[in-house]
């Protein structure tokens, strides 16, 4: 007889997934837009000048956050496909 493994529940780790993803796709392509449409500098972009960047590392910022949502949501659809299979 086969045993089981029980996952522990992961809802509150899933929910950091979306929230920092949309903090960073915000952030990184907000600021971006910003700068550019209106030269000024805000949050990420801003600190990314300060620390000397080159004005790409904001879109980078932005990368990272769809990076993180399409984890997010590739956890989201592997989780609701496992309770459907339960």
């Amino acid at each position: 007889m086969a045993k089981q493994v029980k996952r522990a529940d992961n809802g509150s780790g899933q929910g950091l997934l979306w929230l920092f993803g949309a903090i960073l796709v915000i952030q990184g392509f907000g600021s971006a837009v910003t700068e550019a449409r209106w030269d000024t500098s805000f949050g990420v972009a801003g600190l990314l000048r300060a620390a000397h960047m080159p004005e790409w590392a904001t879109l980078l910022v932005g990368s990272a956050g769809l990076a993180l949502l399409g984890v997010a949501a590739r956890r989201h659809c592997v989780r609701k496909r496992g309770d459907r299979h339960s």
